[in-house]
């Protein structure tokens, strides 16, 4: 008898997992997923055609953030030759694009980011370069993309400068989801794999939604 319920216990057990197996196979909740690192603000900038950009402008996009200047004879060259290659590819991608934040607006002016951007062969539509205040552009840095380092504060704005080689990825959902060296290749091909599970992503990450079981033959 005892066995006996011992197997029973045993099916039960095996049959309730295959249950769950089915009932989340398939699904963006079953699938590992990069952790949220934090959530972006609202905002509002000024494209390298003049033209205002805010957060409705890169609405359900998967994007990658980055700060540079382009006077910039250190690091941004190199980061930003890295930038373009995983623009290149995923430029093809709807759902793709790139916000290149000036760390410099005092002397980066509109005209300036837009010969800048030809340098790089970028796209306005899916590749953009913002200007704006300082104090706008180095709060996002910090409170959204957490791009610059965190004993920085947003006191006196004016007399602080970012210079970081790190980009951050930002989901469909204004989540960031992963922060990269962007003059590692390691660090790079890992965006790059990122980059497309978050095109792939659809649902929010932990809500269970479910087609198995669905009216809906899609």
């Amino acid at each position: 008898m005892k066995k006996k319920l011992i197997w029973i216990g045993v099916f039960s057990i095996g049959l309730l997992s295959a249950f769950y197996f089915l009932l989340f196979a398939g699904t963006d909740y079953y699938k590992a997923k990069l952790p949220v690192l934090n959530y972006v603000k609202d905002f509002s900038f000024t494209d390298q055609n003049g033209k205002q950009f805010t957060q409705h402008s890169i609405e359900g996009k998967v994007y990658v953030a980055e700060y540079f200047f382009t006077t910039c004879k250190g690091i941004c060259p190199k980061m930003n030759e890295n930038m373009k290659t995983i623009y290149n590819q995923y430029k093809s991608e709807q759902d793709f694009a790139i916000i290149s934040h000036t760390s410099m607006p005092e002397t980066d002016s509109v005209p300036l980011m837009k010969a800048y951007s030809y340098t790089m062969g970028a796209d306005s539509s899916n590749w953009h370069f913002v200007t704006g205040s300082k104090d706008s552009l180095y709060k996002m840095a910090r409170e959204s993309y957490l791009l610059d380092n965190e004993k920085n504060n947003s006191t006196n704005i004016q007399d602080q400068f970012i210079h970081t080689q790190f980009f951050a990825l930002v989901d469909k959902e204004k989540r960031v989801r992963g922060i990269y060296d962007g003059l590692k290749n390691d660090e790079l091909e890992k965006l790059s794999r990122d980059i497309k599970d978050l095109l792939k992503e659809t649902k929010t990450p932990g809500v269970f939604n479910n087609s198995t079981f669905s009216n809906n033959p899609n």
